[in-house]
């Protein structure tokens, strides 16, 4: 990294700042604009919800401690971290401390926010109290002025001018100067700005009390704003809580304490009953139950024994475990699942587009009408100029945007962290608006309505040796992961039937596997495509349509050219799919089921779960039915994420159900973590609630904006009504948002 006066070569290289004091999207907007004048800059990118600032800098031209400079100016507090953090996102869980909720914003409107905050904290230390921030602290100190001021007033009345000038000097001059800087850097519409053109402008025209107490209010609704604002931002900042800081590394057979971000994959820790699990990883000796919950949702715990997957932030129950380190500290799943959300936080809806949109021209509206408010009916005869002035002034005040902007992320981040801690992740508002509006829900079968681990049920061999022809099926099943293949493995094993080895063998894509056993040429597939790759007796076809029609499903065995005989297995529904499926009814959603297997299996399941079903269908033929399902509807697609992915792209949006797996959360528009078909509901709840809070929010904002706005023009209120509608309204939809923060997936 180029360091500020070094010689040589002009380089660009890629920086990256902790920023503190970020609150809202025109924050992230105030910088980018700022910054983007400087030479020697490029590639600006703040993320308010990450509290980083990440950029391009040839420090030959704009020396590092240059941008430092010009961010404190805008009221920022940056501290430049090492290169290796160049995405901006934090090394660990840990790091996670500051989080903010809200988007980054291109150039967003006035932000009502004053920043002044002290140099932030290493990670490991705790956040300073409230009321040990510099605003607490500024609002304290106007308190104090305001009430000396008054009681100046009431001993010395003919110093009342004076003394409430100077207070409104001395509280409205740190403001002033970082509207001033903002303005100079090409960012004039801030809320600092607003407020310091009001507070002088009513010095001058005489209401100097009103000034005062203008900016004393401004000053309590920052410190109010800020706590609905922690509040708010607080679900998601508790995920980086959960991983223990330290970790008991088992070497040489002793044990040494390390911190958790130094474990390296491959090194194995104990986690002793009642520990947090430390590290992402797999259980090499030891028996537990292990509590999930952080990332699944899910409170029962679950049994833990030699090859079990466990995650970090998890809690270990009943005995001590071993556990093979798995993924660094930067790449374990709860901080996966912080900055999955982070970057969802970030994705802005529709909605807030057009939010964004309509307050960028709002902003300059709402400061023109102000200045005809002041200057045209004065002009006109239409009464005084101070008392024109002081309308125009508090209309400039009623007139800031702040409530209308934080509306849409406020709600969107409360839903979506709220769905985290429920193990329903969601990437970004615009899937939280389709889903809100969806009508059909398309669910694969295995792994996804069933538990997607099948048992066989029944072996059917011609020549009546079903041992050996397990033994054949399992030879060739052994290279797949499919889980009918794992079924017929692990009866194999079960059954004690003879290995054998296999050779050449492939999957058939959507068809099944073909292979050599024994210099046999072998292939196992569904009926309905054994004919192509041999003949099936008329014995074998009606047992396989019996077994079918118990809705079990049939793999055909075929060695050179001859079925030799039939494994059917049966894959049960999970123990919540039917409640699941109801739950969606209720809700006035279909359902229907997409899967490879035979009609008569599909059909069996789908009556025992109350929905419709498409069966026989290859990978290709989902994504047409799904393309069928969307023609005027809004669709989702449950599936594992894998197999299921061309038709999970296909649809409105793609869920990925699944613990954990690393296609779930990063590939899909959303992920149960949970593997609960509850919660599929239970998502379409959330968007739905999140959806009605925005509606909500921006009534709340717009009426109070409306009302106000009359209410100024004529008379009817001041400075006072102004500031305070202004920050109740900022402080209200950030309450309403807080409330998804409570959402339950059960609850009705």
């Amino acid at each position: 990294m180029t360091q500020p006066g070094t010689a040589g070569v002009s380089k660009a290289e890629a920086f990256v700042f902790r920023v503190e004091g970020m609150d809202c999207a025109s924050c992230a907007g105030t910088i980018t604009t700022a910054l983007g004048h400087l030479p020697g800059v490029s590639e600006v990118s703040v993320s308010v919800t990450r509290e980083t600032m990440a950029l391009s800098l040839d420090a030959v031209q704009t020396p590092v401690d240059a941008i430092e400079k010009a961010v404190r100016k805008l009221g920022f507090v940056p501290t430049l971290l090492d290169a290796k953090a160049k995405a901006g996102r934090p090394a660990l869980a840990h790091d996670h401390d500051h989080g903010h909720n809200h988007r980054d914003h291109d150039h967003g409107p006035a932000c009502r926010h004053d920043h002044g905050h002290e140099a932030p904290a290493a990670p490991a230390k705790a956040q300073k109290p409230w009321w040990q921030s510099v605003k607490s602290r500024h609002a304290a100190i106007g308190l104090v002025l305001i009430a000396l001021s008054f009681a100046a007033e009431f001993f010395w009345p003919r110093s009342s001018r004076y003394v409430f000038s100077f207070t409104t000097l001395v509280l409205v001059a740190p403001i002033a100067r970082r509207a001033l800087a903002a303005a100079r850097m090409g960012a004039p519409f801030t809320i600092q700005m607003l407020m310091s053109v009001a507070a002088i402008g009513a010095l001058i025209i005489g209401a100097v009390e009103e000034a005062a107490v203008v900016v004393l209010l401004f000053l309590v609704g920052e410190v109010l704003e800020g706590l609905a604002a922690a509040r708010a931002r607080s679900g998601i900042k508790a995920l980086g809580s959960l991983i223990p800081r330290t970790a008991m590394v088992e070497e040489g057979g002793s044990l040494r304490e390390v911190p958790t971000d130094q474990l390296a994959v491959g090194q194995t820790v104990v986690c002793r009953p009642g520990d947090r699990i430390p590290a992402d990883g797999t259980v090499v000796a030891g028996m537990s139950s292990v509590d999930e919950s952080p990332m699944t949702g899910e409170s029962v715990p679950v049994a833990k024994q030699e090859g079990s997957a466990v995650f970090a932030g998890s809690i270990n129950h009943d005995g001590s475990l071993r556990i093979r380190v798995e993924r660094a500290a930067s790449d374990n799943t709860i901080a996966r699942i912080i900055a999955l959300v982070e970057d969802a936080q970030e994705a802005k809806a529709p909605t807030e587009r057009f939010i964004d949109r309509f307050s960028r021209v709002y902003m300059p509206v709402i400061v023109a009408l102000s200045v005809l408010v002041a200057v045209v009916p004065p002009l006109a005869g239409f009464g005084s100029w101070d008392e024109w002035i002081y309308r125009g002034l508090a209309l400039l005040l009623i007139g800031c945007p702040c409530a209308l902007v934080i509306s849409v992320p406020a709600a969107i981040a409360s839903g979506l962290s709220a769905g985290a801690r429920q193990g329903m992740l969601i990437k970004g508002g615009a899937v939280i608006e389709t889903l809100a509006g969806a009508q059909t829900v398309a669910f694969d079968k295995t792994g996804t309505l069933t538990l997607g681990k099948p048992k066989v049920t029944d072996v059917v061999a011609a020549d009546g040796d079903a041992a050996r022809l397990i033994a054949i099926a399992a030879a060739v099943e052994r290279e797949s992961s499919h889980p009918l293949a794992t079924a017929i493995v692990d009866h194999a094993a079960e059954s004690a039937a003879p290995a054998l080895a296999g050779g050449d063998i492939r999957a058939i894509a959507g068809r099944g596997m073909e292979g050599r056993v024994g210099g046999q040429a072998i292939f196992i597939g569904a009926p309905r495509f054994a004919g192509e790759a041999g003949t099936v007796s008329d014995d074998l076809i009606r047992s396989a349509t019996a077994l079918e029609s118990d809705g079990k499903t049939v793999a055909v065995v075929i060695a050179d050219g001859t079925a030799i005989g039939l494994v059917a297995m049966r894959d049960e529904p999970r123990p919540d799919a039917a409640e699941g499926i109801g739950r969606l009814r209720q809700l006035g959603v279909d359902s229907v089921m997409l899967t490879g297997d035979n009609a008569r299996t599909g059909t069996a399941i789908a009556r025992q779960l109350g929905m419709q079903v498409r069966a026989e269908l290859l990978p290709q033929d989902k994504v047409g039915e799904i393309r069928k399902l969307a023609a005027g509807r809004q669709v989702v697609m449950i599936g594992d994420g894998i197999n299921d992915a061309p038709a999970l792209a296909a649809a409105s949006v793609g869920v990925a159900i699944g613990s954990g797996t690393d296609v779930a959360m990063e590939t899909a528009d959303a992920a149960l973590m949970g593997s609960r078909i509850n919660d599929v509901a239970g998502m379409i709840r959330l968007a739905r609630a999140t959806m009605r809070n925005i509606r909500q929010n921006v009534a709340i904002a717009l009426g109070l904006k409306a009302v106000f706005l009359i209410t100024t023009v004529t008379g009817l209120s001041g400075l006072w009504i102004a500031v305070l509608a202004d920050t109740g309204a900022t402080v209200l939809v950030t309450l309403n948002a807080m409330r998804l923060l409570a959402f339950r997936p059960g609850r009705p």
